[in-house]
């Protein structure tokens, strides 16, 4: 793309969907047609050359909505601070986070009534606390429960940033709660965050393979059928929850974050990545 107007190389495959360029280029040329009617206005005709069809569709489509977008007009604009919400959540996520926060809140009432860390009891805390925030991950990406999503998964620069966004948006309210839990059962703060953030890195790793909900099912699974049951069952905290297990978590959040970063192009098309 040239300093001031796109290609006609990049507006072409951007008319047909954006498959067939690369995710910068993707990134590079929405930032530009923000910006440049004129390139907006050869995007328009490259659309109507490639698919006539779907012009033809959009037309009346708009047909049908401008009398109703007329009748919006009048309506106050929303706030900064809520269009800016707007690009960090999606309404389907606020009962999920609110579920996560209840767990959370049960498992410390539930460590805090009980013996205690120190009598060899497995805080609740410290076992929910890796898999938690997958939950909220995996809401934030399902099909059946997000109404917008063929809106959103429709939009070319729902990759990476998104994913991302919305991520930091379910850990900016589980990792609070957590943190709250976890002094007051007096569990290591590395003992929970490491896992925590290892396993939100994997699922969005693997996310980028078979699609983030699929990725968090069965990364819940696992740590459920591996972890959980056998800790449980035993009554002591296994080696995975341990301070010497840390590094291993480490090592999985670092090993995460590269896939992430060497595979950011596999985010760009949303509709793949449930």
């Amino acid at each position: 793309m040239s300093v001031e107007h796109a290609s006609m190389r990049i507006i072409d495959g951007y008319a047909r969907g954006g498959t067939a360029l690369a995710a910068d280029e993707v990134w590079a040329v929405e930032a530009h047609l923000e910006a440049c009617g004129l390139c907006r206005d050869r995007l328009s005709a490259a659309v109507t050359a490639a698919a006539p069809a779907v012009t033809s569709l959009v037309e009346t489509v708009w047909a049908d909505l401008e009398p109703r977008l007329a009748d919006t007009a009048s309506m106050p604009p929303r706030g900064r601070w809520s269009a800016q919400l707007s690009l960090w959540l999606t309404p389907v996520m606020v009962p999920w986070l609110a579920m996560v926060a209840t767990v959370t809140l049960l498992a410390l009432v539930l460590d805090r009534v009980g013996p205690g860390p120190g009598s060899g009891e497995v805080s609740l805390v410290l076992l929910l606390a890796p898999v938690l925030p997958v939950l909220g991950v995996a809401a934030s990406w399902s099909r059946s429960l997000d109404p917008a999503y063929e809106l959103t998964a429709s939009v070319p620069r729902s990759g990476l940033q998104l994913v991302l966004r919305r991520t930091a948006s379910v850990l900016a309210v589980v990792v609070p709660a957590l943190l709250v839990g976890g002094l007051a059962t007096g569990v290591m703060v590395a003992q929970w965050l490491l896992p925590c953030l290892a396993f939100t890195s994997t699922t969005l790793a693997l996310g980028g393979v078979v699609g983030v909900t699929r990725a968090a099912g069965a990364l819940v699974a696992v740590w459920a059928s591996v972890i959980m049951a056998p800790t449980l069952a035993a009554g002591r905290i296994t080696f995975a929850l341990r301070t010497g297990g840390l590094p291993v978590w480490g090592l999985i959040l670092a090993l995460g974050i590269g896939v992430v970063i060497a595979r950011r192009g596999a985010y760009s098309v949303l509709g793949a990545h449930r």
